[in-house]
């Protein structure tokens, strides 16, 4: 099983919400997840970004790999950094 931390959507047509999940792989993009580790609204002016950076820290060591739009909000929070320097380490 490889795990993924990616976005699900939710809200209405044209109004995107997402929430940031731990989901297998195989299950659908807004279908069952593991855990919900943050939420990402970019419509909001600034946008709003909460994001449990120790459950994700703790994921990413376990070998949960982040999708491409995950990592920039991973990058953003200063979590990715500090995933990087525990490998150095």
């Amino acid at each position: 099983m490889s795990v993924k931390i990616r976005l699900a959507r939710g809200g209405a047509k044209k109004k995107p919400f997402y929430q940031i999940v731990v989901a297998d792989e195989r299950c659908p993009r807004d279908g069952r997840y593991i855990e919900n580790i943050g939420q990402y609204d970019p419509l909001q002016e600034p946008v709003m970004l909460n994001l449990k950076g120790d459950r994700a820290l703790a994921w990413l060591n376990k070998g949960a790999q982040p999708s491409e739009m995950v990592l920039q909000l991973l990058r953003k929070e200063g979590v990715w950094a500090k995933f990087q320097q525990k490998g150095e380490a």
